[in-house]
């Protein structure tokens, strides 16, 4: 059965990072490649999910190898509103996209994408309604899901069939407020899974962290069966993203450690890191971080903090509304949507 379209139905928006999957982690750990092809077909899957039941209207964004386009050149009887923004070729296009998406009214927005394509929809979109898709190197934040049922999901939100609040919850992200050496207020950041700090020379260094430079990591969850700092958290203690706290660790160079775990810091890369302390921390308590280091954020290098410079890190439950695919699905089941009686007569 095919839903009949309904008159009043929100847009959906679409975020796809055409560079998510090709950091140069495939080259020196083993992680996988998503390529260009696999994108469109996801998006292509997501819109017919939507479409099935009715949900037709899209606002999209360009990129240099034509995705969205390629994806729905064939699928008749979309309405697709494009952001009118010029390709900046960075992550600005991601924060256009979204800021675009937000004005224009959609009721949620499906992100194909690792943590760091989330993190700036989040920065942009603070409350933003999200089904993240899992297309990057580091997926803590993102999930696996088939697209087409994703697709499904975001189409019954975008009719209003079923509320955000039945759905969906607020996730935890880190916040940092960061003052400069002069005690002046920085722009505030944010990660949606982790806020690491390191004595590393280079924002821009192409090497996996090294340990002898790890300092602490703050996660909103720790999960052992994830990749990257959260999956290292998550083989000393899990916390989970429903669970009302989070997790500090402190390094220390494991050649000078008692203790040492052994974990995933790339996907296809362990190392061996040296404990200095690890605790679960209560949501809302603060952690402070002195310069000089250098912060990453859910696995990319992004801020340095120079002598004097201080960070204030706090784990809060005031991030993007995630979406729980499963629970949408069971709705509809619950509600028949998919099933019709055969007319006989």
């Amino acid at each position: 059965m095919t839903p009949t379209t309904q008159t009043k139905c929100s847009p959906i928006g679409l975020v796809v990072n055409p560079r998510s999957g090709t950091d140069v982690r495939r080259a020196i750990a083993a992680a996988g490649s998503v390529t260009v092809a696999d994108k469109a077909n996801i998006v292509r899957r997501v819109v017919l999910g939507a479409r099935e039941v009715g949900a037709t209207r899209f606002v999209v964004h360009g990129d240099p190898h034509r995705i969205v386009s390629r994806a729905t050149e064939t699928i008749r009887g979309l309405e697709l509103d494009w952001v009118k923004e010029p390709l900046t070729f960075s992550e600005t296009d991601t924060s256009n996209a979204v800021r675009y998406m937000r004005q224009q009214g959609c009721s949620v927005v499906v992100v194909l994408g690792g943590d760091g394509t989330n993190r700036v929809a989040a920065l942009e979109w603070p409350d933003i309604p999200v089904i993240p898709i899992s297309t990057g190197t580091n997926n803590a934040f993102p999930v696996f899901v088939e697209a087409t049922v994703a697709g499904a999901a975001a189409g019954h939100l975008a009719l209003g069939a079923v509320s955000l609040n039945e759905v969906a919850q607020r996730s935890k992200v880190v916040r940092l407020e960061v003052k400069d050496q002069n005690g002046v207020q920085e722009e505030p950041d944010l990660a949606l899974v982790d806020a690491v700090a390191a004595r590393d020379r280079y924002v821009g260094s192409l090497e996996l962290f090294d340990p002898e430079t790890l300092c602490l990591a703050v996660l909103t969850q720790a999960d052992p069966s994830s990749v990257g700092f959260s999956g290292v958290g998550g083989l000393i203690e899990e916390v989970t993203s429903a669970d009302d706290d989070a997790f500090l660790i402190r390094f220390e160079p494991p050649t000078d450690s008692n203790r040492i775990i052994r974990g995933p810091t790339a996907p296809g890369h362990y190392d061996d890191l040296g404990l200095l302390e690890a605790k679960k921390i209560e949501i809302g308590e603060e952690v402070k971080v002195d310069g000089p280091v250098l912060l990453a954020f859910d696995g990319e290098r992004k801020r340095r903090l120079v002598e004097g410079a201080q960070a204030i890190i706090q784990v809060k439950r005031d991030g993007p509304w995630l979406i729980d695919v499963a629970k949408v699905m069971k709705w509809a089941t619950r509600n028949g949507t998919y099933l019709s009686a055969k007319n006989t007569n």
